[in-house]
């Protein structure tokens, strides 16, 4: 199958018009309860346009993204396998990834579970379906190598990033979109020039979806973020940490 026919294969399982309307709904639902993540993956759904499979063809054009496309592993197996996660010592990728899932009690398998309610079709073994997978996966371990946290701020924050590495505009509307109801809520909290930085920080890292995350797990996290040009999160990290674990999006 052509890169051409799989994209049009694609589009009948995925249309591709952005529904802001749906998004906006989801966003509302979202802000009245910030752990109702089947609202993200709407927003997602509603908004993601051709991004993903733009994603899929420059992930093809490198390397590196090319084998891993080729290979088509799927991380979540390997990210919640705990005899995997603790052959990592301190101090490296993997080691920061199990401390950030222990403290929090995520699992890759989780998420997955709340994108199939959206997405029911998210297993299918397609190409593009598993890049789309791929970015799902990886969302927590940009939370390891970005430095935010999962609190209100660093869900902005990250997601912003995220936005500068695909351009996928439903990361850009969350990320707005909760910097804008921090404001509302703490006005000293500086949430837009957060996430904007977080955007520029996005934009100026390398590529990050086509990397070998396995060989990425076995690295120093400090010689990562430098290499990979990830830049400090200082506008994030001037906010004390006890007024970020304390803000709560209001309705």
């Amino acid at each position: 199958m052509t890169l051409t026919a799989e994209v049009d294969d694609f589009r009948k399982l995925r249309p591709q018009g952005l529904r802001p309307f749906t998004a906006l709904r989801a966003f509302q639902r979202l802000i009245r309860d910030k752990e109702d993540t089947v609202q993200v993956f709407r927003i997602m759904q509603a908004l993601s346009g051709r991004s993903v499979s733009r994603g899929y063809q420059r992930m093809l054009a490198t390397m590196e993204g090319g084998r891993q496309a080729f290979l088509r592993e799927e991380l979540a197996h390997k990210l919640d396998d705990p005899a995997w996660l603790a052959r990592f010592e301190a101090g490296t990728v993997g080691a920061g990834y199990r401390a950030f899932r222990e403290a929090r009690g995520f699992t890759a398998d989780g998420l997955a579970e709340v994108e199939r309610e959206v997405v029911p079709f998210i297993d299918a073994p397609h190409p593009i379906l598993w890049y789309s997978r791929r970015l799902r996966d990886i969302h927590d371990i940009w939370h390891v190598l970005t430095g935010y946290g999962t609190d209100a701020l660093g869900e902005a924050c990250v997601v912003s990033f995220s936005y500068g590495q695909t351009g996928n505009l439903g990361f850009a509307f969350i990320g707005w979109g909760a910097a804008r109801e921090i404001r509302r809520e703490a006005r000293s909290v500086p949430a837009r020039r957060a996430v904007w930085q977080a955007y520029r920080n996005g934009k100026a890292a390398r590529w990050l979806p086509g990397l070998d995350y396995e060989a990425l797990f076995d690295q120093p996290l400090d010689q990562v973020r430098e290499r990979l040009n990830i830049r400090p999160a200082t506008v994030y990290q001037a906010v004390p940490a006890e007024v970020r674990a304390g803000l709560k999006l209001r309705a």
